[in-house]
């Protein structure tokens, strides 16, 4: 055997060695959050036996994970209502907030107005608005759409417009240069750069939109989760109020990571996803 074939032996080795390990990493990773949780279960319900706990009080995981096995097209039909909401409500406050940061960015006017409101509204409590949504767009689905969105849109904004603006300004000049257009600008240099603040931003929507949501089924809502929330704790139902928020916990979790499935597979070049691959 050559010397070359053995330092390729010996690198393909040492290769699939290293991708063995990180695979085993990954693995034990999750072996060991199941193994945190189930613990966590496991104490939850053996100090709910060992002290008697009533179950209006707290009730155990096995109550409450009985109850969902036994009402599946009910929770089922509450749950699809309340990630229906939260998707329309998490796509307006995408689509508005990418929108509001170009413009943001592409006007010094709006930068210097538009901006400093937007900063200074949100520091406006959103459940305080939300009995205004229900006298303006009526108690259908409507208002539950507009205070996810708006819930939903301030970190979208204000991250994109930071990826938009962190462009090196001999780059701009360099395409100005060239003759290219602010629209060229804006979608070949600006807004790429931008993407991986953009997903950030979406990954905290995203979970504000669920925030959103239940914030409408509280104020105006006939079903979804944070109605059957409602209607449980009025009948003393713990259970099923836990229930309801374990479902919660569980569609919030799937959420965020399908938009972090989304932007692996976007942004396969960014130094965030090439550091998690080594």
């Amino acid at each position: 055997m050559s010397t070359t074939s053995a330092i390729s032996s010996r690198q393909w080795a040492s290769q699939k060695q290293t991708n063995w390990f990180r695979r085993w990493r990954k693995t034990e990773h999750a072996r060991t959050v199941i193994l945190v949780m189930l613990g966590l279960v496991a104490l939850w319900e053996g100090a709910v036996r060992l002290f008697e706990v009533k179950a209006f009080l707290l009730p155990a995981p096995s109550v409450v994970i009985t109850d969902i096995i036994n009402n599946p097209a009910f929770f089922a039909a509450q749950s699809w209502y309340t990630t229906y909401i939260t998707l329309v409500g998490f796509l307006i406050a995408l689509a508005g907030g990418v929108a509001l940061a170009v413009a943001i960015v592409s006007s010094k006017f709006l930068d210097k107005t538009f901006y400093t409101l937007l900063i200074a509204t949100n520091s406006v409590p959103k459940v305080a608005l939300a009995p205004l949504f229900v006298i303006w767009l009526g108690t259908g689905s409507a208002p539950k759409f507009a205070i996810a969105a708006i819930i939903a849109i301030f970190p979208i904004v204000i991250n994109t417009t930071i990826g938009l603006r962190a462009i090196d300004n001999d780059m701009i000049d360099l395409a100005l240069s060239a003759r290219s257009s602010r629209r060229d600008i804006m979608m070949k240099i600006r807004f790429p750069n931008a993407l991986p603040n953009l997903f950030a931003g979406a990954k905290i929507g995203i979970s504000f939109a669920l925030i959103g949501a239940i914030v409408g089924e509280f104020v105006a809502g006939e079903k979804g989760l944070g109605s059957v929330i409602l209607t449980s704790q009025a009948s003393f139902n713990s259970a099923r109020a836990f229930a309801a928020i374990l479902l919660l916990g569980v569609i919030g979790t799937v959420m965020f990571y399908i938009v972090e499935a989304i932007e692996n597979w976007a942004l396969p070049w960014h130094i965030s996803q090439r550091s998690r691959k080594t």
